[in-house]
């Protein structure tokens, strides 16, 4: 038997029973915090829609007034009219049976309907402003974390959170009225079998408590498995070309096979020891059937009790422990509900990209001036990525960053677009700090073309529309014919309308780079921001690329990562990046005359290509 549960259906759990003694262990102390917390939360969402959610409490109230007026009144009934043998009357008691019953099935209907409302109101309010937060963060925020993970939060945990409030809530409300007025009509009717009933009390708990001490942390470990396994079967569908590319199908299978054990095998234990809810509550309400049954008897058959009380124990018996019953199977749900819940309140909980006080809607003129900055990623790392870099453009030039990988040219881009602060010194538009100007007003004035262009799932059209939302489709046709994407968009199924799937699958590289510069010039941008485009596509295709890049950069505030040197010819200043230092800055000529890094550099690719 031991065997079965250290290897259930056949595999090695991942999560043994000594790591679940530990996992008790560490959730023991803060879960109580956790809990009133995120209950609390949760609430306040709720409390919007306070007057409708009284009114349900209210149907819940009155429906278990009437589920325990109906057992009491047939009781009464029986000692009345059976047990005396006179039926004259019994037909009133019967039609107030049905009304009793019709109006609880009303009530019933009304509270489930109503609260589906609230729920759903509630829940959809909870995902929109996660999903709104997610748009206020930082773009560190979002490096450091799996999107499948994020993606977990959005609909796994939210949606623990919804089945909870759809249906956990009101039963757990109508099983404490249920367990109230049911003890209370019962010591009324008989202390002596109501405490015999009771007797099952002490050992529920114990049980109940024994069971919850480990489904608890074994709920939230399984939120958090899910959340693993989305985020890699994410990364894995998104890399997948890498992973073909590099043969790593096996060794992927392997990762996905350890995280979905881990996954079953938390899921195993949490679904193992909540199911011995029901069949502990079973045995209990059995047990307290037989007291009812045979004390209830012996003491009729002694005239302490009569038999419609004994009939109307024997009902409420099953009514005592049936909401105990509910409130042990809902505290499983409960408990995943409030797991995802904290996970949910945790990204909500995340520090937003902050504006100061006085931030403006700063029009760009397109200079750009870097005063003494230094930047770092982490703040706990000892080495700044950047240091002490200082340069000027002014509006309307081409700026060529140049150097090894790693240099820094990206992150200069990454400070531009304010995607992240500086650590020290400044940034300065038109001599303005960046901070001093909305992050917003900042990026609209702003147009990337990258290395590798991200199109959404949508039209053509609408994927260039993206650059600005209001423009019109003569426009969009327009920037396409100067972008030169008008050709090879005509040949497409249906044009402009033809649906890209993701990511613009379906097309070349290049295309997607033709749109992409469409949709920058679009957008009629200040400042454009480019991750050298033409770094992975063919010579004829680079031709063709590099003229719809011409177009697009004249009369613009222009900065090129440069992978290949002779793609930036035309640039009025070269920034040359080492190991996060600006080592030389300047005129191309005028670095070309001094024999430095950028000379021997030039020197090196023209070497490369007469080979």
């Amino acid at each position: 038997m031991m065997g079965f549960f250290q290897k259930p259906f056949g595999y090695e759990p991942i999560l043994t029973k000594d790591d679940l003694k530990q996992a008790v262990k560490k959730k023991k102390g803060p879960r109580a915090t956790d809990w009133k917390s995120t209950l609390l939360r949760l609430w306040k969402i709720v409390d919007e829609q306070r007057v409708l959610l009284i009114i349900v409490l209210l149907l819940v109230l009155a429906s278990s007034i009437l589920a325990l007026l109906g057992p009491y009144l047939i009781g009464k009934m029986i000692d009345m009219y059976v047990t005396h043998g006179e039926l004259a009357g019994l037909e009133k008691g019967i039609v107030l049976l049905i009304g009793i019953y019709a109006l609880l099935a009303v009530s019933l209907f009304l509270q489930n309907f109503w609260m589906i409302g609230i729920a759903q109101q509630t829940i959809y309010r909870l995902r929109t402003s996660v999903f709104a937060h997610f748009q206020r963060l930082p773009i560190a925020f979002f490096d450091r974390r799996q999107h499948g993970e994020l993606m977990s939060r959005m609909t796994n945990d939210i949606e623990a959170v919804s089945s909870t409030l759809n249906s956990s809530f009101i039963q757990v409300f109508s099983s404490v009225i249920t367990l109230t007025g049911t003890v209370i009509i019962m010591l009324s009717l008989s202390p002596l079998l109501t405490v015999l009933t009771m007797t099952i009390i002490p050992i529920m708990f114990w049980a109940m408590r024994w069971i919850t001490r480990r489904t608890a942390p074994l709920f939230k470990e399984q939120q958090a498995a899910i959340g693993a396994l989305n985020g890699m079967i994410e990364e894995t569908i998104s890399g997948q070309r890498i992973v073909k590319a590099f043969s790593q199908e096996e060794r992927m299978k392997g990762e996905f096979r350890e995280k979905s054990l881990r996954l079953k095998s938390t899921g195993f234990w949490a679904q193992t020891y909540s199911g011995y809810i029901p069949k502990v509550m079973n045995f209990l309400n059995n047990m307290s059937f037989t007291i009812v049954a045979g004390i209830g008897g012996v003491l009729a058959f002694y005239g302490h009790v009569s038999i419609g009380v004994i009939v109307i124990f024997t009902e409420y018996a099953r009514q005592f422990t049936r909401p105990l019953n509910d409130l042990a199977n809902q505290f499983n749900t409960v408990l995943s509900a409030v797991a995802g819940a904290e996970r949910v309140f945790t990204l909500l909980d995340e520090q937003p990209e902050e504006e100061v006080a006085l931030a403006q809607k700063h029009k760009l003129l397109g200079q750009v001036s870097f005063q003494h900055v230094y930047f770092k990623y982490e703040q706990a790392e000892k080495a700044y990525t950047l240091k002490d870099v200082n340069f000027n453009v002014e509006p309307g030039q081409m700026v060529a960053l140049v150097g090894a990988t790693g240099a820094g040219k990206t992150t200069i881009l990454q400070l531009i677009a304010r995607f992240y602060e500086v650590s020290k010194g400044e940034v300065l538009f038109d001599g303005v700090n960046v901070q001093q100007i909305e992050r917003q007003a900042l990026r609209s004035q702003m147009a990337f073309v990258l290395q590798d262009p991200f199109l959404f799932e949508a039209s053509v059209r609408e994927n260039i529309r993206y650059g600005r939302l209001n423009a019109s489709d003569e426009e969009i046709e327009e920037a396409a014919k100067r972008a030169n994407a008008h050709d090879f968009i005509m040949t497409l199924k249906d044009g402009y309308d033809t649906v890209l799937v993701a990511d613009g699958g379906g097309i070349s590289q290049g295309q997607k780079q033709l749109l992409s510069i469409a949709r920058a010039l679009i957008a009629d941008p200040k400042i454009l921001l480019l991750d050298e485009a033409t770094s992975s596509i063919d010579t004829v295709t680079e031709l063709t690329i590099q003229e719809a890049l011409d177009v697009l950069m004249q009369g613009r505030t222009s900065f090129v990562i440069a992978h290949r040197l002779n793609t930036v010819h035309n640039a009025d200043i070269v920034l040359v990046m080492h190991k996060g230092e600006l080592v030389e800055a300047g005129p191309q000529q005028k670095l070309m005359e001094s024999g430095g890094i950028y000379a021997q550099m030039l020197q090196s690719s023209s070497h490369h290509l007469e080979e």
